[in-house]
């Protein structure tokens, strides 16, 4: 067996093992306790922000979701140009890329992470989403800056844990989530469909309490009314902007930035990260990005043509998203994005959340 000794060397080879990676890429101050599994200070069973029966686990816990959730919160959430902020400017990739050590493994990896993390906020119990939480206030600390766009120096800066910053990453997520449901999930026999309005009400309601785990956000909305008042109070922050991936100190493109890392660092192992990132971003990205309201393709900067294109991306990717959502290809995708915790969160909670369901219809009956 070969040893490699250089440090930088080692970094941008990818094995099996590295690709899938082990517990401790995703997990942060220990195992997290599942919901239902522990109990309040009150005795109350703790089934953490959510529990079983909600609308919030019916479309967290859709294998659609499970799928495609780091693909749909990526594409919406830096349509706010806050986070896009953040992330070209403070983001690991960016320290990596500065360093002239990134690698397509540390965007795979960022990619992993953004999935798995967010497992013990929704499906564990209230302390497991707590710690999290304050680990995530910890490390946005440091997000912050005087500039959002150097093209609209009028809108001024960004700061991670500031009330609105902060209320929006979530809210953000909360979308994204909600419109790659109703545009790629099939359930109760039927194609992918929009909910009723009382149901996207209850879903954003229920939401409000993963907007709270973070103290210093606004207050966040409780209806769709709400929600669509926000979006026109901040519509600036939505606009899109051809200046919005200038890197602030150098002035080079982002993305440009980005590519120009991954090349220089490439290794034939790497190979391993192309396939995911090909079936995840390059297969099924347009599909997502037709999910989308015509707001957001705007944000995106999308021209007609190509919003009516993510469209028929979207009805063309059905038949292959069906099959993707079967189990037997739900398994792979679903450790590989969420990790060894967030698989066994994942899983208990959908026993919780089916058995819910079946007492309800029993009782409804």
């Amino acid at each position: 067996m070969t040893v490699i000794q250089d440090t930088k060397a080692a970094d941008v080879v990818v094995t099996k093992e590295r690709l899938f990676g082990s517990e401790q890429r995703w997990r942060r101050f220990g195992v997290p306790t599942p919901a239902g599994e522990s109990r309040r200070a009150d005795g109350a069973v703790d089934y953490g922000l959510f529990g079983p029966g909600s609308l919030a686990w019916d479309i967290i816990l859709h294998p659609v979701t499970i799928f495609l959730e780091t693909v749909a919160q990526g594409q919406v959430q830096t349509t706010y140009k806050p986070v896009d902020a953040g992330v070209r400017d403070k983001d690991p990739m960016t320290r990596k890329g500065l360093q002239d050590t990134l690698t397509i493994m540390d965007a795979f990896d960022r990619a992993q992470r953004n999935s798995g993390i967010h497992a013990p906020m929704w499906l564990a119990d209230t302390p497991s989403a707590e710690r999290i939480a304050k680990h995530l206030i910890a490390i946005h600390g440091k997000v912050v800056s005087d500039i959002i766009d150097v093209g609209e120096p009028e809108l001024g800066g960004y700061a991670a844990n500031g009330p609105r910053d902060a209320m929006w990453a979530a809210l953000t997520e909360m979308e994204s989530m909600l419109w790659l449901y109703e545009g790629l999930a099939f359930r109760d026999g039927k194609r992918p469909h929009a909910v009723s309005p009382a149901q996207r009400d209850a879903y954003i309601a229920e939401f409000a309490a993963y907007v709270r785990l973070f103290p210093h956000a606004d207050e966040p909305p409780t209806s769709q009314s709400q929600l669509d008042a926000l979006h026109e109070k901040y519509a600036d922050l939505f606009r899109h902007s051809a200046t919005m991936h200038t890197m602030v100190e150098s002035g080079e493109d982002y993305q440009a930035f980005l590519m120009r890392n991954f090349k220089k660092n490439f290794h034939r192992s790497q190979v391993r990260v192309l396939m995911p990132m090909g079936v995840l971003f390059g297969l099924f990205g347009k599909a997502v990005t037709g999910c989308f309201p015509d707001h957001v393709h705007q944000s995106m900067g999308l021209t007609p043509k190509q919003s009516r294109a993510a469209r028929r991306a979207r009805k063309m990717a059905l038949p292959l998203v069906w099959i993707f959502q079967r189990s037997f290809a739900q398994r792979y995708w679903m450790r590989l994005m969420w990790g060894p915790d967030g698989v066994k969160l994942i899983q208990h909670a959908r026993k919780l959340h089916d058995a819910a369901k079946r007492e309800r219809a029993a009782s409804a009956a």
